[in-house]
């Protein structure tokens, strides 16, 4: 989902990218891994950028990995057989912070050969750099602060200001993907505002894919236990779901989701992607009670 993100951010705002890696707001546009005969070698977390004359290569990575350099090699000189005329600009952009020495190698080096390539470390980057460009602003939260949830907040600001809907509505989904790799998604709800997010194609990804992995955990549970405890797993489930997002439940309000027939858990299990505090649950039952 991340490596989803990232690219959508640097295909529909390449001019921002542009700005922030290359110093200049060039116009670029996608370059088909295809054409460098890529798809054996991850080509679908392969991010490539081109112009008339300079061709932007974005590699972003959540955890370390000790095949990185060899990687960013290979692709140079892919590129180089193809385009031999165009410069490359060769970036990883590791997103998580971490102890281990891997996301410093900045380098290829064997007998004879050597390559060097950019290595950001986003938690390590200032956040102003992230805030003067939309296509910039779901990193915000991954730069150094002392404070992410004040910065969230800037972030939202920034969002809120967006003229154009549809732009707005997929920087703030995307902004809400990447700020739960350090951030709570209940914090994110209450800040982003969801009916914003709601009409993006990114968000609706990041529902269903949530939506799939609740239902998978619900599904595996039935079938180890059997199906009478797999009924009331599924229940028990639907709780801690509910409790990781809202916090605490009242006993009144767990009992009456312990007493609701499996069909209607069901509906809430979907139904509590969207719940960002205590009065969305309690407005749910009182509608499922009128239909009943």
């Amino acid at each position: 989902m991340f490596d989803n993100v990232c690219k959508f951010l640097a295909e529909s705002f390449s001019a921002d990218f542009a700005q922030w890696l290359l110093g200049v707001p060039i116009t670029l546009t996608e370059l088909s891994p295809s054409e460098l005969s890529l798809e054996p070698i991850r080509a679908d977390a392969l991010i490539l950028l081109e112009s008339n004359d300079t061709i932007l290569h974005i590699e972003f990575q959540t955890q370390p990995s000790a095949d990185i350099p060899f990687r960013m090699i290979d692709y140079r000189l892919r590129v180089y057989r193809r385009f031999p005329q165009k410069q490359m600009h060769q970036v990883v952009v590791y997103l998580c912070e971490t102890q281990s020495t891997q996301v410093l190698q900045n380098r290829f080096s064997i007998p004879g050969t050597h390559h060097e390539f950019e290595v950001i470390r986003l938690w390590e980057q200032p956040a102003d750099q992230f805030l003067q460009n939309p296509g910039l602003l779901p990193f915000a939260t991954l730069s150094r602060t002392s404070d992410r949830a004040l910065l969230l907040q800037q972030v939202a600001q920034k969002i809120d200001q967006i003229a154009n809907a549809r732009v707005q509505s997929n920087v703030a989904a995307s902004t809400a993907v990447l700020a739960g790799l350090v951030l709570e998604r209940s914090l994110i709800q209450r800040v982003l505002r969801r009916e914003i997010m709601q009409e993006s194609v990114i968000y609706q990804e990041w529902r269903a894919e949530a939506l799939a992995e609740g239902r998978a955990e619900g599904r595996a549970e039935g079938r180890a236990e059997g199906r009478a405890e797999g009924l009331q797993r599924e229940r028990d489930l639907v709780v801690r779901q509910l409790t990781r997002r809202l916090g605490s439940l009242s006993p009144d309000l767990t009992q009456k989701i312990l007493d609701l027939p499996i069909e209607a858990i069901e509906t809430l299990g979907e139904a509590l992607l969207d719940f960002s505090d205590p009065n969305d649950l309690v407005l749910w039952l009182e509608q499922h009670a009128l239909h009943r």
